[in-house]
This record gives structure tokens, sequence and C-alpha cells, in this order.
């Protein structure tokens, strides 16, 4: 096995061959060049540097739907050490868990909590094409194709988390995944084209919440599935939390809504058979710092005195699912 490349071209090749992703297919390698500009991104060597050092391994077998996403087969503890550690040089990890080869990969979040929340309630995802916005690493992508989606894009603007995903595919070998560094902003205005689109953990990072619905809408067929999460807060219809400062320590919090204003939402931006499937408070065994994501987590982020709060004072972390199809 040669040393990984970034090689987006398999994942081209089958979008060039579907009619209602065709004309995407061919903007794409300009915007993922964009996206990964070594000029602005200077680690970008570095990353390069721990993906030419995964060792050569041929998996025995792929495993999408368990926690864990990853591969397993004998190795030897020196190429299970040299695994381990050219993972660890794309520190951090947020979302996960992975396993290969014996190396767990224990994220900051526990993203098969999530996955296990709502994986009952959406459309079956058996032939459809998905869309993963704000991906991360592609945890949650994998597990939609292991749930049998014939196509999976996820999309995610930050290097560290493709290179990390390259990691995965260096050993998965599956064209029909990928993680490309954009944002929504860069698809095609009313490409009308994915059967289900996920949104989690992005909205709240909006400037303009009602913008960000009408393109999840714009991405969708008619008739499609968007799948929802987004930070909430106890409340009436109307209610919103719009935290002037920072929010549990992110600066980029702009909109927090409570149930029943996010599905008037939904609903003013083209949405209808609005569900909500599942709301609770995150935990800190759900986010928490590990050794592979080191720096701060949510116990750093909650008022150290009552986990109900954030270090600010507002209310500590909740969040909600909702499912809603496209009119």
């Amino acid at each position: 096995m040669n040393h990984p490349r970034m090689d987006f071209q398999p994942f081209l090749d089958l979008l060039a061959r579907d009619e209602k992703l065709a004309n995407w297919a061919s903007a794409l390698p300009a915007q993922i060049r964009a996206g990964l500009n070594p000029k602005r991104y200077g680690d970008l060597p570095r990353w390069q540097q721990a993906l030419n050092e995964l060792p050569a391994l041929t998996p025995e077998h792929i495993h999408l739907n368990q926690s864990r996403v990853g591969a397993s087969g004998d190795i030897t503890p020196s190429d299970q050490q040299q695994l381990r550690e050219a993972l660890l040089g794309l520190h951090p990890w947020r979302k996960g868990p992975f396993e290969l080869f014996g190396v767990h990969i224990d994220t900051e979040w526990r993203s098969d909590w999530k996955w296990q929340r709502l994986a009952h309630a959406i459309a079956p995802l058996q032939g459809r094409r998905v869309l993963d916005v704000g991906c991360g690493s592609g945890y949650h992508c994998w597990r939609m194709r292991g749930a049998g989606a014939a196509l999976v894009a996820g999309i995610d603007p930050t290097p560290l988390f493709v290179m990390q995903h390259f990691a995965l595919q260096h050993y998965l070998r599956d064209p029909a995944v990928a993680v490309l560094p954009m944002g929504i902003e860069q698809l095609p205005e009313k490409l009308a084209a994915f059967d289900t689109v996920f949104s989690m953990g992005i909205l709240y990072h909006r400037r303009s919440p009602f913008d960000h619905l009408l393109q999840l809408r714009d991405a969708l067929r008619s008739g499609g599935e968007l799948v929802l999460e987004t930070l909430v807060i106890d409340g009436k219809l109307g209610d919103c939390l719009v935290p002037e400062g920072r929010y549990s320590k992110m600066g980029n919090v702009w909109f927090i809504p409570s149930t029943a204003t996010l599905e008037s939402w939904l609903r003013k931006t083209g949405f209808q058979n609005i569900r909500l499937i599942d709301v609770g408070t995150t935990s800190t065994d759900e986010q928490r710092r590990t050794p592979w994501m080191r720096f701060h987590s949510l116990a750093e982020f909650l008022d150290p005195n009552d986990a109900s709060l954030t270090a600010e004072g507002h209310p500590a972390p909740r969040r909600a699912v909702l499912i809603g199809n496209k009119a």
C-alpha cells in the first residue's frame, strides 16, 4: 500500500456519473484546492507527514455498523505502535469513536450516542444520496454509509478533519464517502439533489439561522428529509437566547431557540411534517477531554459550582434533534 494521499478522484467520479450531482462535480476540484491551500493552512505539511507515517496494513474486517467505526486485523505490536503515533499526530480528534487494528481513538465526543438517538427515527438511508454539513472527521458519514446510503458527501471547512478522514480512508477504502474542505456556502445554489441532509451542531454557529435553514432546504430534493440537531433552551414559542458574550466559552454562538421556536423557523423556511425526536442536556460523559483531545472540554465550560449553568451563567447546553421534510 502506498503512502496515503488525499485522493478525491474516486468520489468525484461517482458524482460525475450522477445526473443531479455532475455539475457540482465539475466545480469541486477548484473548491478542494482552495480549501486545502498550504499558504493558508501552515499545519498541512505536518498533518500530511502524519498520514505518510501510517503503516501499510490490510484489514480483515471493516466495521461501519458499530460504535467504534474502523477496521480490524492481525498486526504486529510494532505496527500498532506506529499506527497509534501516526494517528496521534492528527490530534485533536473531536468526533468519533474509531478503532483501527486495536487502536481505540477515544474522541472528545461520543458521537455514537447521538447516532443512537436519531437512527431509529430517520427515513431509511438505503440507496439515498446524503449530505452531512459540518461533519468533522466524518464519523457520522461512515454510520450513514453503514446504514446503506449510496453516497455520502460530508462537508467541513477545517482541513485537519479532512486529513483525519483520509487516515480512515487509508484502510476503509470506500469511494462513496468523502469529507470535502468546504462550507455549505460553496454548494451550488438550489442544488435540490440530496435525499437526506444532516446539520448537527451547526445552526447556533450561524449569524443567520434562517439563511442556514434555507441553504439546507435548497440542497434537498422535493420531499427530502432534513435531520437537524442544535442547541436549544427551555421555553415557549418565540423564546430565544442570544448570548451577548460567550456561551459555554464559545465565542461564535448566535441564536439558541426553544424547540417551539425552532419548529416555527423550520415551517417558515419551507419544511413540513416536523417532528421533535429527542431533547436532553449534554453530559460530561458524552463530551469530555481524552488522550486524543487534550484541550479543555465541557467540564471546563460549565460553572464549577453549578453544572446546570455555563461558565457565563447561561443554561447548560441542551440539544434537540428535529426532523422535517422539504415541502
